[in-house]
């Protein structure tokens, strides 16, 4: 594989982490729904899923940088399926809003699965790429500060923490 090919197929992953993310952070914010500490696991993990193709970008594909990305996903894969699993019993309505019929923590188990082969993209939206995960991360993390504050996240978060006591 060229270096010029291998750039693009990881800026192309980094914008489907980055879908995954804002939609996520959109959720949160559009339709006020706090992510449960589960979800936030799993967003943990698309952030982390990321860096195996931010290091290939940055130093070149190398098996390591794969190795982490795979850990990553199978971590998130075992939240998901965690989750997916406690709300799968009839007459369960899930956490938060489905989109297309499935809930956040479902579709992270679809995108958390091995096996998916990605399309070409320019290399030169490589950079572009790399620091939008990184903005959406450092977003992420910025608003689970907020709803959770310096202590436990709660299981079934209905305030952002943080603001409630004004700090």
């Amino acid at each position: 594989m060229t270096r010029s090919l291998a750039v693009s197929l990881n800026a192309l992953s980094l914008y489907a982490v980055a879908l995954v993310l804002a939609a996520a952070f959109a959720a949160q914010l559009l339709l006020h729904e706090l992510p449960c500490p589960l979800c936030l696991l799993q967003r943990i993990q698309f952030a982390v899923l990321a860096v195996g193709p931010i290091l290939n970008i940055r130093f070149g594909p190398r098996p390591s940088h794969y190795a982490l990305s795979l850990l990553a996903a199978a971590a998130g894969f075992a939240f998901s399926t965690r989750q997916v699993l406690l709300h799968i019993t009839p007459g369960d309505a899930g956490f938060g809003t489905a989109l297309f019929g499935y809930h956040y923590y479902t579709w992270a188990l679809v995108g958390f699965e091995p096996d998916r082969e990605p399309a070409v993209a320019p290399p030169a939206y490589a950079a572009v790429a790399v620091w939008l995960v990184i903005g959406l991360t450092a977003l992420n993390v910025a608003s689970t500060l907020a709803e959770c504050g310096f202590g436990a996240c709660a299981e079934n978060p209905v305030v952002y923490e943080l603001l409630k006591r004004g700090v």
